[in-house]
């Protein structure tokens, strides 16, 4: 099963992020459990890996635990051009906290790796937090991952500290 750009992936309240390339399409309960599940796009596609699967539950598990986070929700990547299949996801690990930081993890399939397009994504999702109220973005990665270090200093946010296994980045404060 394939969703149309013009159709929601269910009932959030959210609407699309855009970028110049992309649509940031919110993604809600039931259609984070179709991913849990293992649909729709498995047996068609390289998505959803499993960070965006491991996403998709930590999302339902915030949902089940403290309600719905929006507007700090995740988001499908998808192309706005060619056929706008889905090559990532992006989102928020929960609601801000009593700082008002928001924390983020986003990832793409090895196809659209070297395009530009996580840059894109976290700068919009970094814009809309802002937007929305949150005081400061954060965000990690490990020291191999020198890639999504780069992405992240290229959508503004710095490098804040450091342990053993992993870089830790945030904007802000707004």
């Amino acid at each position: 099963m394939t969703h149309d750009l013009d159709t929601p992936l269910d009932e959030t309240p959210l609407t699309d992020l855009l970028t110049e390339r992309l649509v940031l399409r919110p993604m809600s309960v039931a259609y984070s459990e179709q991913l849990v599940a293992g649909g729709p796009y498995r047996e068609t596609s390289d998505y959803p890996r499993e960070g965006d699967i491991a996403a998709a539950r930590r999302f339902l598990r915030v949902c089940a635990e403290q309600g719905d986070p929006s507007p700090y929700t995740n988001f499908e990547i998808r192309l706005r051009a060619e056929d706008g299949r889905p090559i990532g996801g992006i989102g928020f690990h929960g609601p801000a906290d009593e700082t008002g930081a928001v924390t983020i993890g986003y990832g793409l399939i090895p196809s659209a790796w070297g395009n530009g397009y996580a840059k894109e994504a976290l700068r919009e999702i970094v814009r809309f937090a802002r937007e929305c109220g949150a005081t400061r973005v954060k965000g990690d990665a490990d020291h191999a991952n020198v890639a999504s270090q780069r992405v992240m200093e290229a959508a503004g946010m710095r490098l804040v500290g450091e342990d053993d296994e992993v870089k830790y980045f945030e904007t802000g404060p707004f």
